[in-house]
Order: C-alpha cells, then structure tokens, then sequence
C-alpha cells in the first residue's frame, strides 16, 4: 500500500471531533481505502475538519481490521494502520497541533511494537521502521518531545537485549 500524504491545509480545530462510531457491517480494506482517499481529498478542497472526520473513521477500520486480519492480509491491515495514524499526525501538524501530531506517531509506533512477540512479528518490524522514521522526522521538523524520546529509547533498548531479534 501506498501512504497517502496530506498536503497543506488551513487549521484543524483544536476541539476534538467526537469519534465517529464504527461501522454496523465487518470492516473491510475497501473501505478504509475509500475513507482514506475522502480525507486526502477533502484536504485538498481547503477542508480539513472533513478529512480529520474521514481519517478517523479510516483509523477505526485499520483497528478493527488489526483485530481479526482477513486471511493473509495481515500485511495490509498493519499498513492501513500505520497510513491512518501518519495520516492524522500530518493533519494535526499542519495545523500546528504538535502534541495531537506526536501521540498519533507514538501509538503507531508502540502498536507495532507489542507486536514483537505475536506471529506477524516479522511484519510488524517491517512497519516499524517507517514508524520509526516517522517519529525522527517529527523531532527533526519540531523539536524534542518527550514522550517520543522515551519511545524511541525504549525502542532502542527493546532492540538491545538479547533474545529479542529473531
């Protein structure tokens, strides 16, 4: 999958939109894909409280395609969730909400990281160092956060004890 970027967009409110509730019938990446592309959309058109709506919904999918992947798409659905949260963060730090920005970068990061030890590990590491990157590019662009420190430290010192590459 393709990670799709949000250009420049006027400010995102700072009062959080209510999260918008999860779909009656199963989840699917058909969907999430669609979601994702209203939102890049809406940025485009100049509305950003539509694309911050439709990234969230697309985020709601991603989790809950993460929960039960469809047979052999475990691949796609950690992808779709790591575009949602990367999604959102851009948003958010375009319109200069840094702190919304950072906490959506860490809980792509530290989902893909308790992953290690489950049976898409291999795949989970894969995407984890794109959010990895993702997290290095925030502090470079906007300076220290502390919670992305101490992620990327406990990151680096998960990686250095024994036992934990495979």
């Amino acid at each position: 999958m393709t990670r799709s970027f949000v250009p420049s967009a006027p400010a995102v409110s700072p009062t959080p939109l209510p999260r918008p509730q999860r779909p009656q019938r199963p989840a699917s990446l058909t969907q999430w894909e669609a979601l994702v592309q209203r939102g890049t959309h809406a940025v485009q058109a100049g509305h950003p409280e539509l694309a911050l709506f439709s990234f969230h919904q697309a985020l709601a999918i991603a989790q809950d395609l993460l929960d039960v992947p469809p047979a052999e798409l475990t691949d796609d659905c950690l992808a779709a969730l790591v575009v949602s949260h990367h999604n959102l963060a851009d948003l958010y730090a375009q319109a200069q909400l840094l702190e919304a920005a950072a906490q959506h970068l860490c809980r792509a990061h530290r989902t893909l990281l308790a992953l290690q030890h489950s049976p898409a590990h291999g795949l989970a590491w894969r995407h984890s160092r794109e959010t990895h990157t993702a997290l290095l590019l925030h502090q470079r662009a906007w300076g220290p956060h502390p919670d992305i420190t101490a992620l990327l430290h406990a990151t680096t010192t998960t990686l250095a004890s024994p036992g934990t590459l495979h």
